[in-house]
């Protein structure tokens, strides 16, 4: 599987995190792995797609922290959850994935954003990801 179709994979399953308890989310993402049935959908890339949601789970409360400082204006529950969740994927990318180039992730995000979100989603998440991909840089 391409890290491109992993990434689209990710999404969707922090797509469905805002509608689950907390408590249930886990079991939500093993069914949504177990039940996927590509052919490029090997146990190695259910795996990592599996590791990146739990890292992103794990770091949930900072990222969204990045989201609202940087969204001026629009609380977290107030966005649209294809856009919260491009966003989610893009921060985790950005300042918790070593492999990824904050360009590459931005990039990608904002793909992701085009394909799933509104009109002028794309905007939006480039801005954000933008904004806090300096910020590293500048801590950096």
């Amino acid at each position: 599987m391409t890290k491109k179709r992993k990434r689209e994979k990710l999404y969707i399953m922090l797509f469905q995190v805002d509608f689950y308890h907390e408590e249930d989310r886990k079991e939500q993402a093993e069914l949504y792995l177990e039940r996927l049935e590509e052919p490029d959908a090997t146990k190695k890339a259910k795996a990592e797609v599996r590791e990146s949601f739990y890292q992103i789970m794990e770091h949930l409360q900072e990222i969204d922290s990045q989201i609202a400082k940087k969204a001026h204006g629009w609380e977290i529950s107030r966005l649209a959850k294809a856009d919260l969740s491009v966003l989610r994927l893009g921060v985790y990318e950005i300042l918790f994935d070593g492999e990824v180039p904050d360009g590459v992730a931005i990039n990608e995000a904002v793909e992701l954003a085009k394909r799933y979100g509104g009109d002028k989603s794309y905007r939006f998440v480039n801005g954000i990801l933008g904004s806090i991909a300096r910020e590293k840089k500048q801590a950096e």
